[in-house]
């Protein structure tokens, strides 16, 4: 069978993704909105060959064994019920950017990895057809299958679970300022995390005013809004980390230099100047803003101690084969 390459963006949410309805299916506990980030990405080559005994994992020029191969089998699998094919496959992937590291590596590997599979299976899914496979992955994957601001709907079960663009990329020039305070991979991942959220007592006040915000959010971005955006998103980002705080065990994801920039960029608007920030799981910061405000929330960042680098990502495109 003939080789697939696909590539796919990282995202990253404004309304959070943490916890799940059903683990197994990966059915969110809310919906979730995001945009995609261009200039990062994952590229994935995938093959299916008859001489494998097993499937083979190579990320970035390492070969990986254990857990990671697992998940990726198991995913393959999912696949390969879809096409009827029993071949093992051989799947090399890389990043531009740390991998688990709060930046969503994740959310691209299994966006890039549904659409290479099925396409090297001899399958031809729609979007929404991919993004329902990509969640299977990874929760936050099916987000990297649209372009541009894309919402996840949570859906009634598997088959409705899916996202969709609601705004084309060029629709408002955000840019994602992204701080990067450790490469370090994170030592609890977000597949464990999400199993934690229902230990927390605030789990169930956050996912029951997750419409509100998801509907706020959503306007913002329509009608290009950024006061109401940046209060919005900064909101549910504490809510989030304030679940992860107070599960059993705790997770604690910040860093001293985390909480620096995040009040260095409250200031710096409260003095005007229009940023915001968001933290996936991970102690790095995505600060949001216009493009006319990049350079200033760059000098901001960029001059703070504890920044290693700072990432500037526009709005990203959609996954797309690429051989």
């Amino acid at each position: 069978m003939q080789p697939a390459t696909a590539f796919a963006h990282p995202n990253i949410a404004f309304i959070k993704y943490w916890g799940n309805r059903d683990e197994a299916l990966r059915l969110p506990a809310n919906g979730s909105l995001s945009m995609n980030l261009d200039g990062l990405f994952t590229r994935t080559t995938v093959q299916f060959q008859p001489d494998l005994a097993e499937d083979v994992l190579v990320l970035d020029g390492t070969t990986v064994q254990g857990r990671g191969r697992e998940r990726v089998s198991t995913f393959l699998d999912l696949v390969r019920e879809m096409a009827g094919v029993k071949l093992r496959a051989n799947v090399v992937s890389g990043n531009n950017f740390p991998s688990g590291a709060g930046i969503a590596s994740s959310a691209s590997a299994f966006a890039a990895l549904a659409l290479a599979a099925s396409r090297a299976a001899g399958l031809e899914l729609s979007e929404p057809e991919l993004s329902r496979l990509a969640r299977r992955g990874s929760g936050s994957a099916c987000r990297s299958i649209p372009p541009g601001f894309v919402e996840w709907q949570p859906g009634t079960g598997d088959a409705d679970s899916l996202a969709v663009s609601i705004a084309p990329p060029e629709h408002w020039p955000l840019v994602d300022c992204i701080v990067i305070l450790s490469a370090v991979h994170k030592p609890t991942g977000s597949t464990e995390g999400h199993a934690l959220a229902g230990t927390s007592p605030l789990q169930a006040a956050r996912v029951a005013d997750a419409p509100r915000r998801l509907d706020l959010c959503r306007q913002a971005i329509l009608r290009r809004d950024f006061e109401t955006f940046a209060s919005v998103v900064e909101l549910d980002s504490n809510l989030m980390h304030a679940v992860m705080l107070t599960s059993t065990p705790v997770l604690f994801y910040w860093q001293p230099e985390t909480l620096a920039v995040m009040q260095a960029v409250r200031e710096a608007r409260r003095r005007g100047l229009p940023a915001c920030y968001t933290i996936d799981a991970g102690p790095n910061v995505h600060l949001l803003c216009e493009t006319a405000s990049a350079r200033q929330v760059l000098e901001l960042s960029g001059a703070m101690p504890g920044v290693r680098e700072v990432k500037l990502a526009a709005i990203g495109g959609p996954a797309r084969l690429v051989a």
